[in-house]
């Protein structure tokens, strides 16, 4: 083996002597460091969560074995070229036509979600751009599986018995962390503090900004206090993990793919054709230049002979890599020994085996497409992915949105309006106001009347 060369974050290439190179991916020395490197591939352990860290002089709860998951999330599905467009579909499938105020009215046995207006509600939340603090916090929630928030009361009620709430604001959860309990007792309803700052880069930048945690028993005991919403993850006691957790081996792989075709495309060797000389022949050769020159010295016949060499496979390379293939031949003397064996030139085309090659590469490929959509939790046809060749059909995408509006979204509006809904209730009582993701009914074709279809311009 000649050397290893590091072609990518979690490839190498391993060069040997004999002109083949291997691709090696996820080696323990080089991949899926920090988040889940130690974690996954060297001791087994899976909970990061056993011990704080000390950050200044505070005490954290980490977020992964290297307090790095959410950069580590980041970085990882930035590289894939499927997971930034799931997720960004996910967003534009939640957030519907958008967020717009209701109320639970209750009819027939049923519950009904009745669209309002309230002016005086609607003005509070344009009074502090709500719609990007959604934006926000729905980008950190669909990432991680949870979100980070702060809500701060109105000047004049800090002063007086009736407390108002004057704006929420997202905590990218990147820069935000729990702080350890005082009493060890791994539970977040014991976490006292939430902390800000920049935890990628050890907060040397921008210092801890500390903030009380929310009690929802009493909104009104801090001037302002943050809050931790997430889903709850089986058997963490802290912090959510996403539910494509188990699928990041499979978006790390799929990532590698171009890389790889790239790195062997730069670098192979691309042998068209083997040729082979006979010894005999150059033999012959020198003995001609010896008997024509004879106080020519070793070196330079060698020399000579090189540039006979040079003169007949720049010939060969002409016949052999032109544009037409009628007419083509390649001639040679073969040369036969004393005991009258002959010793002819050969020209062999080298198989290169690419396409198995390419073709095992596109089938993991394939594979890892499979193992992303269902693991990030959208049904392939709402996520714009061909499967076995093709695009779902409008009846499958009509069935699959409304199977995930009755089932995929109500977790996670109720998540994502938690806290404008508590304020909602807080600053507005006796209103019954909610806030909630207008989603439209899509109907088929067939069942819209032939005058209210889009028509051809």
């Amino acid at each position: 083996m000649k050397n290893i060369k590091q072609i990518s974050e979690h490839s190498f290439a391993a060069h040997l002597d004999d002109g083949r190179v291997y691709i090696l991916s996820n080696a323990i020395d080089g991949s899926l460091k920090g988040a889940m490197g130690q974690t996954f591939i060297i001791n087994g352990r899976h909970d990061w969560e056993v011990m704080p860290q000390t950050v200044g002089d505070y005490r954290i709860v980490p977020y992964g074995w290297n307090n790095d998951v959410p950069s580590f999330i980041r970085d990882t599905l930035s590289d894939n070229n499927l997971a930034p467009g799931i997720i960004a579909r996910q967003k534009g499938l939640l957030w519907g036509q958008g967020p717009q105020l209701f109320r639970n009215v209750f009819e027939n046995g049923q519950i009904i979600q009745q669209w309002t207006e309230d002016e005086e509600a609607q003005a509070w939340l344009d009074s502090w751009n709500y719609k990007q603090y959604l934006l926000g916090i729905m980008e950190d929630f669909l990432h991680t599986g949870g979100y980070f928030d702060a809500r701060y009361l109105t000047r004049g009620s800090r002063l007086s018995s009736i407390k108002k709430v004057s704006h929420l604001e997202h905590l990218p959860v990147g820069m935000s962390r729990l702080e350890w309990p005082e009493d060890d007792s791994r539970r977040i309803e014991a976490c006292k503090h939430i902390l800000v700052g920049d935890f990628e880069h050890g907060c040397l930048n921008t210092g801890i900004q500390v903030f009380p945690v929310f009690d929802r028993r009493n909104p009104g005991k801090y001037p302002a206090a943050a809050f931790y919403r997430r889903l709850d993850s089986f058997g963490r006691s802290f912090y959510s993990i996403p539910q494509f957790w188990g699928a990041l081996r499979w978006i790390i792989r799929g990532s590698e793919i171009p890389t790889i075709f790239k790195y062997v495309t730069d670098n192979g060797i691309n042998l068209a054709y083997h040729v082979h000389s006979s010894q005999a022949y150059w033999d012959y050769r020198r003995e001609v230049l010896r008997n024509a020159n004879p106080d020519w010295s070793d070196a330079e016949i060698e020399k000579e002979i090189m540039k006979i060499t040079k003169e007949l496979l720049d010939s060969m390379t002409q016949v052999l890599t032109g544009k037409e293939n009628a007419g083509k031949m390649f001639h040679s003397i073969d040369c036969a020994d004393d005991m009258g064996n002959v010793h002819p030139w050969k020209i062999e085309a080298v198989d290169q085996k690419i396409k198995d090659f390419v073709d095992s590469q596109l089938k993991i490929a394939e594979a890892s497409v499979s193992a992303i959509t269902s693991g990030m939790g959208l049904h392939p046809s709402l996520s714009n992915i061909m499967v076995n060749g093709k695009l779902a059909s409008g009846s499958e995408m009509l069935y699959a949105f409304k199977l995930y509006l009755n089932s995929d979204t109500a977790i996670p509006t109720m998540l994502l309006t938690a806290s404008i809904n508590e304020a909602l209730a807080i600053n507005f009582p006796g209103k019954n106001l909610q806030l909630g993701f207008f989603h439209q009914s899509v109907k088929t074709e067939e069942s819209i009347s032939s005058g209210d279809r889009i028509k051809n311009q």
